[in-house]
C-alpha cells in the first residue's frame, strides 16, 4: 500500500500538521510520500524529508502553486492518484480546502477528520460535535482521507528521504490569487501552543480581552482563544475562534475564562491534556470536562492571577 500526504506549508517552512498527518499515514501501512507543491519551496521539501517514516517526498515548484489555491492542488494530487492507494491531508483550512476537490475528481467519497486507523480501510472519526464516535468502513479503491491532527502525535525526525522533483499540471485558470491579510502576533500559533488561554463573551468587550486575558497571556507565553460567541460579538478576531466552527486545539493546558461550555466549543478543545475553568456560573457545562474549576468573576480572578504569576517569577 501507498499513501501519499498533502504537506501543510508556508513554503519557507514545515507545519506541525504535516508530521502529524505522517503519524496516521505510517498506522495504514506500505510507503509514505509527502507532496510539497508550492514556489521557492526547497526548505519546506528538505523538512519533510527529514520526518520519520517518510521514504519520498514530491516537490513541485511553481507559480500556480504559491498560494496553496485549491483548484490547482486538486489537479496535481488526483494526477498522482494512481500511484496510490490513500492520499491524506491534516483537517487544516488547506486540507479541507483541497482535499473534497480531490475526491470530486477521482469519484470516491471522502473520510473527514480520521482521527484513529482500525484496518487500511477502517477508521474512526467524530460526529455530532465529537459526542459520538462513528467507525467507517471504506469500499473505495483509494481513500481520501483528512486527518484529525489533534489525535495523533507528530513523527519524529532524523528521516532522510529522497526529494524527487515533479512537473505542475496544466490547470484551468478557474480562479486566481488576489490578497492575503495575515494577522502578525509574538504569541504561539493558536493550534501549536503548549497553553492556550481562551475568552469568552462575558469578557463583554475587545478592550476586557486586551487589559485581563492579555497580561496572563504574555505571562503564560500562551495563545490567545475565544469562544464562537465572543468572536460573533466582535470582542476577538475570527482567526482566535475555538471550537467545531473553528481551529480544533488540544494543547497541555487550555485555561476557559468566562465561557459556559457550550457542546460546539468543547468539541474544539476537549482534547486538551489539562482543562481549567473559571466561571462564575457554578452550574456552567464547562466544568463539567474541567479537570480544574474556579468559580469567581474574572474581572477579580485574572487580576490575582497575573500578579501570583508575577510574584513567583513568571
Amino acid at each position: 500500500m501507498a499513501v501519499l500526504v498533502l504537506a501543510d506549508h508556508d513554503n519557507a517552512s514545515l507545519r506541525e500538521s504535516t508530521a502529524k498527518a505522517v503519524t496516521a499515514a505510517v498506522l495504514l501501512g506500505g510507503d509514505v510520500h509527502i507532496l510539497v507543491a508550492g514556489l521557492n519551496c526547497a526548505p519546506a521539501a528538505d523538512a519533510a524529508a527529514k520526518i520519520d517514516g517518510v521514504a519520498k517526498v514530491l516537490h513541485a515548484e511553481s507559480p500556480r502553486y504559491e498560494h496553496m489555491l485549491p483548484e490547482p492542488l486538486a489537479v496535481l494530487i488526483s494526477s498522482l492518484g494512481p500511484s496510490y492507494d490513500a492520499l491524506l491531508a491534516p483537517s487544516t483550512t488547506t486540507g479541507k480546502n483541497v482535499m473534497p476537490r480531490v475526491a470530486a475528481l477521482l469519484d470516491v467519497m471522502q473520510i473527514s477528520d480520521m482521527m484513529n486507523v482500525l484496518a487500511p480501510d477502517t477508521f474512526e472519526r467524530p460526529i455530532y460535535a465529537g459526542n459520538v464516535i462513528e467507525t467507517v468502513r471504506s469500499r473505495d479503491a483509494k481513500k481520501v482521507i483528512t486527518v484529525r491532527v489533534t489525535a495523533f502525535q507528530a513523527a519524529g525526525q532524523g528521516g532522510q528521504a529522497s526529494v524527487e522533483l515533479l512537473d505542475a499540471v496544466d490547470t484551468p485558470e478557474i480562479s486566481t490569487f488576489v490578497s492575503e491579510e495575515l494577522s502578525r502576533s509574538e504569541r504561539p500559533e493558536l493550534t501549536s501552543a503548549r497553553i492556550v488561554l481562551s475568552g469568552g463573551r462575558a469578557l463583554q468587550s475587545r478592550e476586557n480581552f486586551t487589559k485581563y486575558i492579555d497580561p496572563v497571556a504574555e505571562r503564560l507565553h500562551a495563545a490567545v482563544g475565544a469562544s464562537r460567541a465572543a468572536v460573533d460579538a466582535g470582542y476577538a478576531p475570527n482567526d482566535w475562534q475555538v471550537g467545531q466552527t473553528g481551529k480544533i486545539v488540544a494543547p497541555e493546558i487550555y485555561i476557559a475564562v468566562g465561557i459556559s461550555g457550550a457542546i460546539q466549543h468543547l468539541a474544539g478543545m476537549k482534547d486538551s491534556k489539562v482543562i481549567v475553568a473559571i466561571n462564575k456560573d457554578p452550574d456552567a457545562p464547562i466544568f463539567q470536562v474541567a479537570d480544574y474549576g474556579l468559580v469567581a468573576d474574572l474581572y477579580t480572578a485574572l487580576p490575582e492571577l497575573e500578579t501570583e504569576l508575577a510574584r513567583i517569577g513568571i
